[in-house]
C-alpha cells in the first residue's frame, strides 16, 4: 500500500508525500510546461502512485493551482506590503506610478534571486502567464484576488482620469512584458549581444518600471507627475 494511505501512518509522512508532489510538480512544469508535463511524470519524480496525486489533489488543474498558491501567497504578500508603504507615504497626494509598478514587480525579481524556495517559481510564472489554456482563466482569479483588488485602485490613484478599460489593457501589456523576462530571459543576451544579463535582476527592475510606465502613460493619455 502506497505510504500515503497507510492508516498506521504518522500525519507527518503525509505531509511529507503531498510536499513531495508539490516540489515534483513545481520543478517539472517550470522546465516543460503545464500542458507538456504528464500526472505519470510526476508521479515518476515524487517516487509516488497516481493515487497519491488523487488523494492530495483530485486534479491536475488543482495540483497547478496548489503549486501557483504555495509559492504565489508570500509573493504577493510581499506586494501588499510594499504597496501599503507607497499608499502611507504618499498620503492623499496621487501615487507615484513607477512606485506602484516597483511594488508590484520588485517581488517578482526578489524570488528570481531565490536560490532554494522560490529558484523555479518566476520561470514557472512566466509559463502561467504566457502558455495558453480555459484552465488558467478559472485558475487566475483565485491566485491573484487579493492582487486585483489592491493594484486595481492603485493604478487608478496613480493615473487620475484615466479609463479604467485603457488601464486595463496597458496593465496585461505590461503583465506580457513582465513574464516574457521571466519565462524567456535568455534571449536577453542574444538580442543585446551579449551585452546584458538576464540574471541581473537589478539592471532589469528600473528597465521593466520604466517600460511599463511608459507604456501605461502612452495608452491612456496620461502625463508623469511631477513629484
Amino acid at each position: 500500500m502506497n505510504q500515503a494511505f497507510d492508516t498506521d501512518e504518522a500525519p507527518i509522512r503525509v505531509t511529507e508525500t503531498k510536499d513531495r508532489i508539490l516540489d515534483s510538480a513545481e520543478k517539472l512544469f517550470s522546465e516543460h510546461g503545464f500542458a507538456a508535463t504528464s500526472l505519470r511524470q510526476i508521479t515518476t519524480e515524487a517516487a509516488v502512485n497516481l493515487a497519491a496525486v488523487n488523494y492530495h489533489f483530485q486534479s491536475k488543474e488543482s495540483l497547478i493551482l496548489a503549486v501557483l498558491l504555495r509559492k504565489l501567497e508570500p509573493i504577493n504578500q510581499r506586494r501588499l506590503e510594499l504597496l501599503d508603504e507607497v499608499e502611507a507615504e504618499a498620503g492623499d497626494d496621487p501615487l507615484s506610478l513607477e512606485a506602484v509598478l516597483g511594488a508590484f514587480l520588485l517581488p517578482v525579481l526578489e524570488a528570481k534571486d531565490s536560490r532554494v524556495q522560490l529558484c523555479n517559481f518566476p520561470r514557472l510564472m512566466g509559463r502561467m502567464y504566457t502558455e495558453p489554456g480555459d484552465w488558467m482563466l478559472r485558475i487566475f482569479p483565485q491566485a491573484f484576488a487579493p492582487v486585483l483588488a489592491r493594484f486595481q485602485p492603485a493604478f487608478r490613484r496613480a493615473m487620475p482620469g484615466a479609463e479604467i478599460e485603457e488601464i486595463g489593457w496597458g496593465m496585461h501589456f505590461s503583465i506580457g512584458a513582465m513574464a516574457h523576462y521571466l519565462a524567456g530571459g535568455a534571449l536577453l543576451k542574444t538580442v543585446t549581444m551579449g551585452m546584458a544579463d538576464p540574471s541581473d535582476t537589478a539592471a532589469a527592475l528600473p528597465r521593466l518600471v520604466a517600460y511599463m510606465a511608459g507604456g501605461l502613460r502612452a495608452i491612456t493619455g496620461q502625463k508623469e507627475i511631477s513629484q
